[in-house]
């Protein structure tokens, strides 16, 4: 049985995720770490994630695992903690992205990195197999145990990493939590560092004014915020605060790939980094990165799409930072996981640094005009004959086939690959204008059809 997605369990809240499947999967996580293990569980403020992050701690302590509750706190932090203070693992409550009803757990290991598809594979035999340990009643002396430094021991592993000497004080930033976590660290990291800060979206106690997913038009109000207050830029993070994407000065959205090319080159230039100049990207970002990188001598691996396989692909090559063209940024001094509050910084490091607006380093990097779409799969098995025949058709151009198919070309580059969550076939396509970017669309579209249909 298949449980874990793209990164965790998700589902509906009392629908796909009802009470009597927690307790269930919470047994074959308890199960998995084995008695005795400390696991920090925490959550994010959605409508369900206490509940079911009571039943998942309930669960934990009857299986004779030591509880510690991190309580409302987003997932890069959960994840700092587990790793520098020695947990065994970690629980994380939480949908990241997804609509406001919905709800999740991920499994963290004690690197701090989410559990790997073995261990998800082990997690999801236990479960089928219903082959859980539990422990006598003699045993169960545990109760969960409160750590109520959770945000504030995050927020300063952060500023370890940042020069807050070179740091300019007159930073004005707008910081948008979509309602959730990320309004617990984020502002109080800004305001540690001398930023003026506007936050909205920021009561937990509200429902989310806009959908959780930082995406273009999710976050099309605050163009008009950045521009009437005249601040240097805005951040925006999904509902557990690993991404970040930033509008800049002038109020326009900068995608996440691009905002990473820049601190890629950040780290290189100006932090005169000694780590491996290797970077790791799924095969959905730009290959602007490329085009970037390359003159500083930094390698680009590409991976299928998922922070997971970016993560432990940095965790076995060796890499100075991975990232995902949706906003989600590892800088592996810090973390090899997502984490918007460690993205944010980096940049303002990068500005005071360079003594230059959001908007004149996004200037400075090649345009592309970027199409994306999707279009219905109601047959899996179609998938590698869609790949074949997208190959046939453009096999004179360099091409990738770990997810999907991606072709790169001169002055274009596109994706055709099913998605990890719903019954549909994503399309990206970047080329170097308009007109070009809606041909090969075209052409894409046609050949989906013909095998599709």
């Amino acid at each position: 049985m298949k449980l874990f997605g793209t990164d965790g369990v998700r589902g509906v809240v009392n629908e796909d995720l009802k009470p009597e499947f927690v307790v269930r999967l919470a047994l074959a996580v308890a199960t998995y770490f084995g008695s005795g293990s400390s696991i920090l569980v925490g959550r994010d403020s959605r409508a369900g994630s206490e509940l079911i992050q009571d039943i998942v701690s309930g669960v934990l302590v009857s299986s004779g695992l030591r509880v510690y509750d991190a309580g409302l706190t987003p997932t890069p932090a959960l994840q700092y903690n587990v790793k520098e203070r020695g947990f065994d693992g970690g629980l994380m409550v939480t949908a990241s992205h997804n609509p406001p009803q919905y709800s999740g757990i991920k499994v963290v290991l004690p690197d701090g990195i989410e559990a790997p598809r073995e261990v998800e594979e082990e997690i999801e035999k236990i479960f089928s197999e219903e082959s859980f340990r539990r422990v006598p009643w003699r045993e169960l002396r545990h109760r969960k145990i409160l750590v109520d430094d959770v945000n504030e021991f995050y927020v300063e592993g952060i500023i370890k990493h940042i020069d807050t000497d070179k740091l300019k004080k007159t930073f004005k930033v707008v910081v948008d939590p979509a309602n959730s976590v990320g309004a617990l660290t984020t502002p109080k990291l800004l305001r540690m560092l001398g930023v003026k800060v506007l936050t909205v979206n920021g009561d937990l106690t509200h429902q989310p004014f806009r959908d959780p997913e930082p995406t273009r038009e999710n976050i099309e109000y605050l163009s008009n915020i950045v521009k009437d207050l005249r601040a240097d830029f805005a951040v925006a993070h999904d509902g557990d605060a690993d991404r970040a994407i930033f509008v800049d000065n002038l109020g326009r959205y900068i995608p996440g790939d691009r905002s990473a090319a820049l601190l890629c080159r950040h780290i290189v230039v100006n932090k005169r980094s000694d780590l491996p100049r290797r970077v790791v990207t799924a095969v959905s970002s730009s290959t602007i990165v490329e085009d970037v990188l390359r003159e500083y001598g930094v390698d680009v691996v590409w991976v299928r799409v998922g922070s997971i396989v970016i993560a432990r692909t940095m965790q076995r090559l060796g890499a100075m930072a991975g990232f995902e063209e949706n906003g989600g940024f590892m800088y592996a001094p810090h973390q090899m996981v997502r984490d918007g509050a460690m993205t944010t910084a980096l940049m303002l490091e990068l500005l005071s640094i360079e003594r230059a607006s959001l908007s004149d380093l996004y200037d400075s990097l090649p345009r592309r005009h970027l199409i994306k779409t999707k279009v219905p799969l109601r047959d899996k098995s179609l998938v590698s004959n869609l790949v074949d025949k997208i190959l046939s058709s453009y096999g004179s151009y360099r091409s990738m086939t770990i997810d999907g198919v991606k072709i790169i070309g001169p002055d274009f580059w596109f994706l055709v690959r099913p998605s990890g969550t719903e019954p549909i076939i994503r399309i990206f396509v970047e080329a170097s204008d308009e007109n070009k970017a809606n041909e090969i669309l075209k052409d894409l579209l046609r050949i989906t059809s013909e095998v599709l249909r």
